[in-house]
């Protein structure tokens, strides 16, 4: 059985036993909070259980890096969307440590995609065409400085109301400890 299939079968079942009853909510975040966060796997579940998060009290954005990387992309879009449709008048910018974006070898990168079949030319006709790959693929080289850079392009956003508290947090991956980086009081 693939993928997809064992996630179809086991969705059946969580449908028809009604196991998506306990995670009732409104679209509207109980805690008028936003947490954007890194994609990595371990912190699925360990960040809403270190922030004391439920099912309905924050809108979770993720990426790579928990990084903001165009004041105009997806994330501020979300972020904007979040403080003017359902109240959100708090953002947590949380990193974390031993972050895979942390140092990321761009060269290495560059080198796997090419080997899963994307043609050197087509990294050229993009580089050619002003997409610098390098620094696009480029992550940071320290998660602290990333999460200010991140807090300070939302704090100076245009579209963002200057009442909205913007904080910064590095999580540990390992034990949940959260330390300040910016504390937006």
């Amino acid at each position: 059985m693939n993928k997809l299939e064992q996630i179809l079968e086991f969705n059946k079942a969580f449908v028809e036993n009604k196991e998506y009853e306990i995670y009732a909510t409104s679209k509207v975040p109980n805690k008028k909070i936003l947490v954007l966060s890194c994609m990595d796997t371990r912190l699925t579940d360990l960040l809403p259980k270190a922030l004391n998060l439920k099912n309905g009290d924050a809108k979770i954005v993720k990426n790579a890096g928990a990084a903001i990387m165009h004041p105009f992309g997806s994330i501020i879009r979300s972020m904007i969307v979040a403080i003017y449709e359902f109240n959100v008048d708090e953002i947590f910018v949380i990193g974390h440590h031993n972050c895979g974006m942390c140092n990321l070898n761009t060269e290495d990168l560059i080198g796997k995609i090419i080997d899963r079949g994307v043609p050197k030319e087509t990294i050229d006709i993009l580089e050619n065409g002003g997409v610098d790959i390098k620094n696009w693929l480029h992550g940071f080289d320290s998660v602290e400085e990333s999460i200010k850079d991140s807090v300070d392009i939302i704090k100076k956003h245009p579209l963002v109301p200057k009442d909205i508290i913007v904080h910064g947090l590095a999580i540990d991956p390992a034990t949940g400890k959260l330390d300040l980086i910016v504390n937006g009081y």
